[in-house]
């Protein structure tokens, strides 16, 4: 059998064109891109379907479906880990940081007490090789939880842990200025009575006061010292995004104006808006639309955030509704952009001497389908 991989009458999609091409896979990296096509028996005939890089998921809380699949049931965390790995490589992504929250908004949550068994079943089953993606650690840390930093100091520690992202879903701020729109997605989501919201509105204000500036500052600190890479959080206003490239930020995660973005993107962070947003087309919680900020030039990142299909498919949305992406543009948005805001340099797109991470997807009418997936030069799907 032949050591090297060669992908020809591919649509390869690099970092700046889309050309009839080959590429040459070798000891896991990609050795070689050329145009034009192969005629060698042993090459694969990718029929005119589009090659792209592995994609680069930063920020999703896929998992936590398949740990609760229903109200009161508990998923074995090792089986959880397996099928979530599977819908996130099936999605085209070879890189996925998995979103662990740090802290629970919901008084009735089970993310504190999940949040040990979700760690390790994901580092077990990165450790003995049983993922198809690559799986690392994405830290949520809710500001104002008091138990947050000490939790923080805890997972810190594992190796996986290569981002983190600072929040405060307090009332009255970021994501929810607007008081009345605080009230309807808590108190919709769990089902408390006027009186228990008035409590719990009151409860997360003081939190805030009293944690969320300390832990803010000092878990920014730690992860200067420990090379982190670490993202903002539902910044709203000039003053946000300035204080968040103060801290050393590289991401600013799902910022809820056109001017926290603007001035994001101005200052060096890289905007990442959630992909659901672009394919529904528009917030959930009545903040800017991840539209919006493409039209401005100032979205840098899609993340699938609780959808993983749904990182392709806005994607295309870009680069077939915006005149500011053509395809490689739109997809540098899920691939090279996420891995190099990440601090992942070896991936992210189609390069010699990068890493063999690709997926193969076909057109059909408006719809991008994944068909093959490569990771490090293994076939993963």
């Amino acid at each position: 059998m032949p050591a090297d991989q060669i992908l020809t009458n591919a649509r390869v999609v690099t970092d700046s064109e889309v050309f009839l091409g080959t590429v040459t896979l070798h000891d896991g990296q990609i050795h070689d891109v050329s145009q034009g096509t192969c005629t060698l028996p042993h090459a694969q005939d990718m029929d005119g379907d589009y090659l792209m890089p592995g994609f680069v998921e930063l920020h999703t809380d896929n998992l936590e479906k398949y740990m609760n699949p229903r109200p009161g049931v508990d998923w074995p965390p090792e089986s959880a880990v397996l099928a979530h790995d599977a819908q996130i490589v099936a999605a085209g992504i070879t890189t996925v940081f998995d979103a662990l929250s740090i802290g629970d908004v919901n008084p009735k949550g089970d993310r504190l007490r999940q949040l040990p068994m979700m760690q390790q079943a994901i580092t077990q089953a990165e450790q003995h090789g049983h993922t198809r993606a690559e799986h690392r650690l994405h830290l949520r840390c809710e500001l104002s939880h008091e138990k947050t930093l000490e939790l923080f100091n805890e997972l810190v520690e594992n190796p996986l842990v290569q981002l983190v992202s600072v929040m405060d879903h307090s009332p009255g701020q970021r994501q929810f200025v607007k008081l009345e729109k605080y009230r309807e997605y808590y108190q919709g989501k769990y089902h408390m009575s006027d009186a228990e919201m008035e409590k719990f509105i009151e409860r997360q204000m003081e939190n805030s006061r009293r944690y969320s500036n300390d832990y803010r500052r000092s878990i920014a600190t730690q992860c200067r010292q420990r090379s982190l890479s670490l993202a903002s959080h539902d910044d709203a206003t000039l003053e946000h995004a300035e204080e968040s490239a103060g801290y050393g930020m590289s991401i600013a995660e799902f910022p809820t104006t056109v001017e926290a973005a603007a001035v994001s993107h101005r200052l060096g962070l890289s905007v990442l808006m959630g992909a659901p947003n672009v394919v529904r087309g528009g917030s959930h919680s009545g903040n800017v639309a991840a539209t919006d900020l493409a039209d401005q030039g100032v979205l840098d990142i899609l993340s699938s955030d609780y959808y993983p299909a749904s990182l392709l498919q806005a994607a295309r949305r870009l680069a077939d509704e915006h005149e500011s992406y053509d395809l490689p543009k739109a997809v540098k948005t899920i691939s090279l952009t996420p891995a190099r805001a990440a601090g992942l340099h070896d991936r992210g797109e189609i390069r010699q001497g990068l890493r063999g991470d690709l997926v193969r997807v076909r057109s059909h009418d408006k719809q991008f389908v994944v068909q093959q997936v490569w990771r490090g030069g293994q076939r993963v799907f």
